[in-house]
């Protein structure tokens, strides 16, 4: 089972080596899309964690214990057909491929099903038609 999660680490666990210890301690694959990590300043990651359901739960069980914040990521990626002006941007940020230029009308294309909502189009984009039903 999979699933993508937010992570907020406070100042005082940011330097936990947290994918380290869900792979050893719970066997969870945590596939890293954003991260914003800095020592002693407040953390931020956004992980796609793969692994047995019951193993996943005793992991996020075990991140909230050491006072992680996590929640789960189950929105999606809107783009405001209207405001959008198919500038292309968004393409160059998109570690999925799922945003792209229609080669014959230069027309932005958004593959939904290949898109892990890890937000990195949202600032990119100048007249800010892309958000997020989270």
């Amino acid at each position: 089972m999979k699933k993508r999660v937010n992570l907020t680490f406070p100042r005082s666990v940011v330097q936990m080596p947290v994918t380290y210890r869900l792979a050893k301690d719970f066997n969870i694959a945590a596939n890293i899309i954003r991260g914003q990590v800095a020592p002693n300043q407040v953390g931020k990651l956004v992980l796609e964690l793969s692994g047995d359901i019951d193993q996943l739960d005793a992991a996020i069980d075990w991140m909230k214990a050491n006072n992680i914040n996590v929640s789960l990521t189950t929105g999606e990626i809107i783009i405001d057909e209207e405001t959008c002006v198919h500038c292309g941007l968004c393409t160059g940020v998109c570690p999925t491929e799922s945003l792209s230029l229609n080669q014959n009308t230069y027309k932005l294309q958004f593959r939904q099903q290949t898109c892990v909502v890890c937000e990195q189009c949202i600032p990119t984009c100048p007249v800010q038609a892309i958000t997020t039903n989270l």
